[in-house]
């Protein structure tokens, strides 16, 4: 099923990309080579901050997709904020949801000790906020690996596999805190700065998140609000989670 949250594929493409192209092969190059075009200013941007914001995260998918989505920068609370996305089994942030949920991983991931420690849980928070209806893992990965630089540490994203990362990141999301993507991202954590975190992120085998978001329907829906909230219950466990 075509992912069309905006309702009208046929007449300007997939999420309106600037191309008005339909051919998911056809997008995918255009995303690739506008996050390759992006990707130096975005991390300058970052970098020069003296702290991350919500602001920060909203900036970094401009740079990256503005070449090909109209609407790059927005989140989906400003762009479908009528709609559950999901992927897999996975819910994500409602649309009001979202900014608490970033500005939740962002506070996890700047304290350098949590984040030093426990990169997959902050990577799994920021996951779940999901802000964007395309582009999130591209710019996840971006404000991870400032996170990761300013905690002194960098992961090994070119030794990793796609297949096995993005089951433990769906395992993270679904029961956060418990360790599955750290498990997993264990080996790959390098102490030290890496030389060109550009270079590595290029090199990451789970940028594109594998399988397409599908609308789970419409946040009006009943029945789709008590399983969001069931969600969320399994996902906080008792504890002050976003």
């Amino acid at each position: 099923m075509t992912f069309d949250p905006f309702g009208d594929f046929a007449t300007r493409g997939y999420l309106r990309n600037v191309a008005k192209a339909k051919d998911p092969g056809i997008v995918q190059r255009l995303l690739h080579n506008s996050f390759l075009t992006g990707i130096d200013a975005a991390l300058d941007h970052l970098k020069a901050q003296p702290s991350l914001s919500y602001a920060d995260v909203l900036q970094t998918h401009k740079t990256l997709f503005e070449g090909v989505f109209p609407w790059a920068g927005e989140d989906r609370h400003t762009n479908a904020s009528h709609i559950f996305v999901k992927k897999g089994s996975v819910i994500f942030a409602h649309p009001n949801d979202i900014r608490k949920a970033i500005d939740y991983a962002l506070e996890k991931g700047q304290d350098n000790a949590f984040m030093a420690e426990k990169p997959g849980e902050v990577m799994g928070y920021l996951a779940y906020g999901h802000p964007f209806l395309d582009g999130n893992g591209r710019t996840i990965m971006l404000i991870h690996a400032e996170l990761a630089r300013r905690a002194g540490i960098s992961i090994d994203w070119a030794a990793t596999d796609k297949v096995q990362y993005l089951a433990a990141l769906t395992q993270e999301l679904e029961e956060p805190g418990k360790g599955k993507l750290d498990a997993y991202l264990k080996p790959f954590i390098r102490k030290g700065l890496e030389s060109n975190i550009a270079d590595g992120i290029k090199a990451a085998p789970g940028l594109d998140g594998g399988n397409a978001d599908t609308v789970a329907g419409e946040t009006s829906n009943p029945m789709l609000q008590a399983q969001y909230e069931e969600q969320k219950a399994k996902r906080n466990g008792g504890r002050d989670l976003q």
